[in-house]
């Protein structure tokens, strides 16, 4: 009877014991990483926009309330108006100074204001007439004034309060400004003799909904709540949303914004609910990912723990072998599997492997050189194309004086643009070239723009690429221009070893997402000459070189190339001539 074989379990697949607790673990710190980071993105992303908001908000506060402290600046510091307040006489005399002084100053802040708002004055002087207004304990539907005597606020309890205090010029809540949401700007006037005797208040009040400017900027439906809150006491003037924080079933991030020059804060409590709003839904994805993950890493594993062996052992000596430099060292298998075509292929790659480094990186220098001049090749029928589209039109409007100096200007731009074959050209001619191309279109535009060139005499005679500069000259001519004239600045200068050049326009400028789609490719704001300046710039110097664009939506953009400097005429080195 022969002996029991003993089972054994072959060493690739133990080896997938540790291969699948390590992929386990890296798809569980992958995924704890992801969760983190996009939970803490969202949370940070919602944050800003509500803290955006609330400088918004606050801006909008201050500048309001400076604008009715103005007002009240006018009549504190008004003469004529304070002496008719003071005035004493007859009906006819009361009813003219009112007409002439009194109601104009009043009413003037009201047309300007862009809100609604109440102007009250409190006068002791009973000979001025009343003017009653709109109901106090009513909304402000619309802005109006009123002249009140002063009878109406003694036995107030704001009045008392700053009666005998030095207290004045303050932002309160009084009377019914709490019930309405509004709030006041009260004001002592004083005499202008000793500056003591109070010769009425100035009381302006204005809704603080208003003065928020709107609620756009805060989803209060998702339980956000904003409010102002005065900063000494703690009271709530004002509230919108109807967050349960009081309640202690939530957590709630509250952030605040001080509004500066006064007592007040806006205070905005966001739920953790908002923050973490998608948390759930990224939490699935992430997991259902991690879980793909090991399953495909699972399967890799096993597929090549049954195609390992010992072979491979020896393949790896071969591989071993070469990478030490010996490609003298040959293996066979027996059999007619993938392993002895393995041994095949790595014998004939043996033989030939020194030739292939050499010719590979031949070859890759003429790639190269190719591609450049492929890039090169493409600029000129671009630029050809519009020039005679131009000239075509003008022809057809009999325009001949025109169509004569634009062919000129076309045919010296080309001149200066074959430049013997050569890829390089000195700084000075590429200048020259751009100036032709203006000449050109100046025949276009006539004198609707302008250009300035400011270039440091140091770098005119350096070399570099041709065509660089005009592709983003075009540009400005093809998508900056928005209104009846444009300017064009063109500087150099030299900035440690590298050149700097930028070519400035006052343009319409550009958003963020279309910069970004105009240096991937063609695209209908000039992405073609960009790429492809900033292509043959890259290939031709390396990825530390190339186009930067910076710009401004309405306020112009700026184009910034960056080459390396050092290059005199006479010195372009191995790739410093090409043809064309």
């Amino acid at each position: 009877m022969m002996p029991k074989l003993k089972k054994y379990m072959p060493f690739t697949y133990k080896m997938m014991i540790p291969y699948l607790l390590l992929v386990l673990l890296t798809d569980v710190f992958i995924g704890y990483i992801s969760y983190s980071m996009l939970t803490d993105s969202r949370t940070e992303m919602a944050e800003s926009n509500i803290r955006t908001g609330m400088e918004q908000a606050r801006n909008n506060i201050r500048y309001q309330m400076d604008e009715i402290q103005r007002m009240s600046d006018n009549l504190f510091g008004s003469q004529p108006f304070q002496h008719a307040l003071e005035l004493k006489g007859t009906p006819f005399e009361i009813y003219l100074v009112m007409l002439d002084e009194i109601v104009p100053q009043i009413t003037a802040p009201l047309q300007l204001f862009g809100n609604k708002i109440r102007f009250m004055l409190y006068t002791p002087n009973s000979d001025l007439n009343i003017i009653s207004g709109d109901n106090l304990d009513e909304p402000i539907y619309d802005s109006d004034y009123y002249i009140l005597p002063f009878t109406d606020i003694e036995g107030s309890e704001w009045y008392q309060s700053l009666k005998d205090s030095k207290r004045d010029n303050l932002w309160l809540q009084i009377d019914t400004d709490q019930k309405l949401g509004n709030i006041s700007h009260v004001r002592r006037l004083v005499n202008f003799s000793d500056y003591k005797t109070v010769i009425g208040y100035v009381r302006i009040t204005v809704s603080l909904e208003d003065l928020f400017g709107g609620f756009d900027t805060f989803p209060i439906e998702e339980g956000i709540a904003v409010r102002l809150v005065e900063e000494n006491t703690g009271d709530v003037l004002f509230q919108r949303g109807m967050a349960n924080y009081e309640d202690g079933g939530e957590n709630f991030l509250s952030l605040h914004e001080k509004i500066p020059d006064s007592n007040y804060v806006i205070e905005s409590l966001v739920p953790d609910t908002y923050l973490t709003k998608d948390a759930g839904k990224l939490g699935r994805v992430i997991f259902a990912a991690c879980a793909l993950s090991f399953l495909v890493m699972t399967t890799i594993g096993y597929m090549v723990a049954r195609l390992s062996g010992r072979k491979m052992s020896r393949i790896v000596g071969l591989v071993r072998s070469f990478q030490e430099g010996n490609f003298q060292k040959r293996i066979r298998f027996s059999g007619n599997d993938e392993f002895v075509q393995i041994a095949d292929s790595f014998n004939v790659m043996a033989t030939n492997i020194q030739e292939l480094i050499n010719s590979v990186y031949v070859q890759g220098i003429q790639k190269k050189q190719a591609e450049l001049e492929a890039l090169q090749a493409q600029i000129n029928p671009h630029f050809l194309y519009n020039t005679l589209s131009t000239i075509s039109s003008l022809a057809n409007l009999g325009e001949i004086s025109k169509v004569t100096e634009m062919v000129q200007g076309l045919s010296r731009f080309y001149r200066l643009t074959l430049n013997q074959g050569n890829v390089y050209i000195e700084l000075q001619k590429e200048l020259e070239q751009v100036a032709t191309y203006l000449e050109i279109q100046r025949v276009k535009y006539a004198d609707s723009f302008k250009v300035y060139v400011d270039v440091d005499p140091e770098i005119m005679q350096m070399q570099v690429i041709k065509l660089v500069l005009q592709p983003f000259v075009e540009n400005v001519f093809k998508h900056a221009w928005f209104g009846e004239t444009i300017i064009i600045r063109l500087t150099g200068r030299r900035v440690g070893n590298n050149i700097e050049l930028k070519v400035i326009d006052n343009g319409i400028g550009m958003r963020p997402e279309t910069i970004s789609n105009m240096m991937k490719g063609p695209s209908q704001v000039g992405g073609y000459g960009v790429k492809n300046v900033n292509e043959r710039i890259k290939l031709r110097y390396g990825d530390a070189y190339g186009v930067t664009i910076a710009s401004i939506f309405g306020g112009g953009t700026t184009v910034q190339l960056l080459l390396p400097a050092g290059l005199q005429a006479g010195e372009e080195g191995e790739e410093g001539s090409a043809p064309m």
